[in-house]
């Protein structure tokens, strides 16, 4: 998926609402359009990480395994640094990666 290998922001920075607003006309529906998309990412992650962290589970859990599994702990490191998910929504907005549409009532 697109979220390990994108340039959004690790941190927190300041946005301008007029930006985030050009692409649906309204900052309303572009909060969201970004909270929809964020989070289907955030989904997506946790599903990924779920998986990964699986492949270590034992039935047969001891004290040393828990506290020894230095795989599992880089996993886990990997996934804290990644960008967080409105992050990477707001990138994708801003690149026009995300594709909106009006229902008529």
């Amino acid at each position: 998926m697109s979220f390990k290998n994108n340039n959004a922001e690790r941190s927190t920075v300041t946005r301008d609402t007029i930006d985030l607003e050009q692409t649906t006309g309204n900052i309303y529906e572009s909060i969201v359009v970004l909270s929809k998309r964020a989070n289907q990412i955030s989904s997506s992650m946790k599903e990924e990480l779920t998986a990964k962290l699986q492949e270590f589970a034992s039935s047969t859990d001891n004290l040393e395994e828990i506290f020894e599994n230095r795989e599992q702990i880089e996993i886990s490191r990997f996934y804290e640094k990644l960008p967080k998910p409105v992050a990477v929504a707001i990138e994708e907005l801003k690149e026009g990666q995300i594709y909106t549409r009006k229902t008529q009532e």
